[in-house]
C-alpha cells in the first residue's frame, strides 16, 4: 500500500466506524416507532385486581402559585381509604398552608444540605411506612392528572407486581413557537411513542418522573434519598436489574406544561438531556453485563433503549458524520460510509414523520416539522455544555406565573 493512501484508509475506518455505532441507536428508534405505528391505541390495560389503597405524594419546592390546581384533579380519584400527601421540601412560600387548605396532607422537610425530589420522596415515605398503603403513586407539584389515571395505574401495579408507567406528555404555552412544537413533538417521541413500542414488542420501559406507580414492597427495597437530576432513570434501571422492570400503563395521562420562560426552558431541557447522557454513557455498559450475567433479554432490551440519545443530538450527530463522509467522498474516499449513512437518514426521517402521523398530528402542525434543523441549531450549545461544564446537581425549573 502506497504512503499516500494512508490518509484516506484512515478517513474510511474513522467513518466507517462511527457509521456502524449510529447504526444500533438508529435501528433501536426505528423499531421501536414502527412497532408504536402498528399497534392500537386505547388497548385496556390490567383493570381485574381489586381496587387497592393508594398513597399518593406529590414533592413540591415552592409551588405555591400551582399545588392547588395539580390536588384538585387528584382528590377527585381518592377513595376514602386513600391518601393525598405533599412532601413541601424546603419551601419558602405557602406550599404547605395551600395544601392543606386543598384537602391535602402535607409535611415541611427543611434540610439545605440535601436538596432534591429523591430526598423529598423519601422523606415522604418514610412518613406513611407505619401504616404502609398497597401502591404509592409519585406525581410532580406542576403536573395535571387525568381522570381515572390513579385507577389504571393502582391496579395495574398491584395486577403486575411492578413500577408502572403512565403517559408524561407536555402541553405547548399559549401561542407556542415552532420551538415548543419541536420540543413537545420529541417529548411525545420520548415519552409516549417509543414506550408503546417496546409495549408492543414485549419489552418494559423507563420511568419518567412524574405519574409512577410502585407496590409498596417494591418501593420500600430501593433507595430514593440521592440529587441524581434524572433519580427516577437510574431508579428504573436499579429496579429493573433486581427483577423489577417498568410496564408502560398508556390509558394513564399525566401532563406538565412547557415552560413559557426561555431561560427556564433551557433550564429545564439542560437538567433533562445532560442527566440522560450521563446516564447513557455510565449505565448501558451495567445493563448490558447485567443481562449477560443474569441471562435476561428484557435487560439488553432496555440497555438497547437506552442506548438511543436525545432525538436532537442523534440527528445532530447523524448530520455531522453525513456530511463528513459526503466530503470524504468527493475527494475519494470509500462511499459506503455515506451510503450506510443515508439510509439511517431515511430511517430517523421515517420514524418521526410516522410518530407525528399517529400520535402528534392532532396537536402538531406538519410545518412544524421543517423548523427541525434550527431546533437543533438551539440545542448544541447545551450539548457542548455537557462537556464543558456539565449540571450535575437538581435545579428547580422555575414556573410560568
Amino acid at each position: 500500500m502506497e504512503i499516500n493512501q494512508l490518509p484516506f484508509l484512515l478517513i474510511d475506518v474513522v467513518l466507517l466506524a462511527i457509521a456502524l455505532i449510529l447504526l444500533i441507536p438508529v435501528a433501536v428508534l426505528f423499531l421501536e416507532c414502527s412497532a408504536a405505528f402498528l399497534s392500537r391505541q386505547g388497548e385496556t390495560a390490567e383493570t381485574k385486581a381489586p381496587r387497592p389503597k393508594v398513597a399518593v405524594l406529590i414533592p413540591a419546592y415552592n409551588e405555591a402559585a400551582g399545588i392547588a390546581a395539580t390536588i384538585s384533579t387528584i382528590l377527585p380519584q381518592l377513595t376514602p381509604q386513600d391518601r393525598l400527601l405533599v412532601i413541601a421540601d424546603n419551601c419558602t412560600d405557602a406550599t404547605a398552608e395551600i395544601a392543606r387548605n386543598s384537602g391535602a396532607s402535607a409535611i415541611e422537610r427543611q434540610d439545605t444540605q440535601r436538596k432534591g425530589k429523591g430526598y423529598a420522596l423519601d422523606f415522604g415515605l418514610q412518613s406513611i411506612e407505619s401504616d404502609p398503603p398497597e401502591v404509592v403513586i409519585m406525581v410532580d407539584a406542576d403536573c395535571i392528572c387525568q381522570p381515572d389515571s390513579i385507577e389504571k395505574l393502582a391496579r395495574v401495579a398491584v395486577a403486575e407486581q411492578r413500577p408502572v408507567q403512565a403517559t408524561y406528555l407536555m402541553e405547548q404555552p399559549p401561542n407556542p413557537t415552532p420551538k415548543d412544537s419541536i420540543s413537545a413533538l420529541a417529548f411525545l417521541v420520548k415519552n409516549l411513542v417509543r414506550p408503546s413500542g417496546l409495549k408492543k414488542l414485549g419489552f418494559p420501559s423507563l420511568l419518567t418522573g412524574t405519574g409512577m406507580a410502585f407496590p409498596w414492597s417494591i418501593i420500600r427495597s430501593v433507595s430514593l434519598a440521592s440529587s441524581n437530576i434524572v433519580e427516577d432513570m437510574q431508579m428504573s434501571l436499579d429496579l429493573a436489574i433486581a427483577g423489577h422492570p417498568t410496564v408502560f400503563c398508556p390509558e394513564a395521562n399525566v401532563t406538565g406544561c412547557l415552560p413559557q420562560q426561555q431561560q427556564a426552558a433551557k433550564s429545564q431541557r439542560t437538567r433533562w438531556e445532560h442527566g440522560h447522557i450521563q446516564t447513557l454513557l455510565t449505565q448501558t455498559p451495567r445493563l448490558t453485563a447485567a443481562s449477560v450475567e443474569q441471562k435476561r433479554f428484557d435487560l439488553l432490551a432496555i440497555a438497547l433503549d437506552l442506548s438511543v440519545p436525545p432525538l436532537s443530538l442523534l440527528v445532530a450527530i447523524w448530520l455531522a458524520t453525513f456530511t463528513a463522509s459526503l466530503l470524504a467522498a468527493t475527494i475519494g474516499t470509500s462511499p459506503i460510509p455515506a451510503i450506510l449513512l443515508a439510509v439511517q437518514g431515511l430511517l430517523i426521517l421515517v420514524s418521526i414523520v410516522s410518530a407525528w402521523a399517529k400520535f402528534g398530528r392532532a396537536d402538531i402542525s406538519g410545518s412544524t416539522l421543517l423548523s427541525v434543523p434550527f431546533y437543533i441549531l438551539w440545542k448544541i450549545p447545551l450539548y457542548l455544555g455537557f462537556i464543558l461544564k456539565r449540571q450535575t446537581k437538581w435545579v428547580r425549573t422555575e414556573r410560568d406565573i
